[in-house]
């Protein structure tokens, strides 16, 4: 009879399949050392082919077991190409992460339509076609989880420098994570996204450079810290896993109590 008592921790992801969007570097790759650590099979799926090779390279000397592709995920016909891949290689997919993302920081009367467009194409159009792509999957099995990267400022307007583009597409990744987690929680497909503060990475680098800037966002910030990309990865693999198993259409703030205030 099939039991259903949650996994034995430290093996929530015994076999299964992960694509990671973005997963060579920060919030992505350690999402896939988080998934790795459960026992999941990663798919990294990064457009910077440098990154990429590092982390094939990483992930062979750890034995594990791995598929990496240089793809950019504005693609859809590459993306779903890839997506068969999987298929074809795996013959599964359990878990899709959508980390893959950029911003403009532009004032709005400065950005054109190019970096409007831009952001657009790998914050929102990306997330549903590799979400798209992912179900086409999932569905048959009647099992799977994805987990969107929104932002906390897809929740809350108030920023400490110009990004509308990025404001306005983590916004939208926030509904689209609503709209498809009902479409889908029949079928078993469940569909969460994890809002996180300014996080350690190459996209923030810029930013946390400037000493002034870093203390206010210190400043606004309830616990007076940034995250690691590995607290948002902790919250990543905890809504993947069957410990979240009914938590479906949710946005998680991993915010340092920004959201509260």
């Amino acid at each position: 009879m099939k039991s259903n008592a949650a996994p034995e921790r430290g093996h929530d992801f015994d076999g299964q399949v992960a694509v990671v969007t973005g997963g060579a570097r920060g919030i992505g790759w350690a999402t896939v050392q988080a998934l790795v650590q459960g026992g999941a099979k990663p798919v990294i799926l990064e457009r910077d082919a440098d990154a990429l090779a590092q982390a094939h390279d990483t992930l062979a000397r750890q034995a594990v077991t791995a598929m990496t592709e240089c793809l950019d995920v504005t693609d859809t016909a590459a993306v779903d190409a890839a997506f068969a891949r999987v298929a074809a290689r795996f013959g599964r997919l359990d878990i899709l992460v959508n980390n893959a993302g950029i911003g403009r920081r532009k004032p709005a009367v400065d950005l054109s339509d190019a970096d409007w467009q831009a952001v657009v194409d790998v914050n929102l159009n990306a997330v549903f076609a590799c979400s798209r792509a992912a179900a086409r999957l999932m569905l048959p099995a009647r099992r799977g989880a994805i987990v969107n990267v929104a932002s906390m400022m897809g929740l809350s307007g108030g920023g400490l420098y110009p990004n509308a583009a990025y404001h306005a597409t983590k916004g939208a990744v926030v509904n689209l994570t609503r709209a498809l987690a009902v479409e889908w929680a029949a079928q078993g497909i469940r569909v969460n996204a994890v809002a996180p503060t300014w996080v350690r990475t190459d996209l923030t680098q810029t930013l946390l450079a400037d000493p002034a800037l870093l203390r206010r966002i210190e400043d606004v910030t309830p616990m007076r810290c940034l995250a690691e990309p590995s607290d948002v990865a902790d919250a990543i693999a905890f809504l993947a896993s069957d410990r979240a198993r009914l938590i479906t259409g949710h946005t998680l703030p991993v915010d340092g109590g920004f959201l509260a205030q």
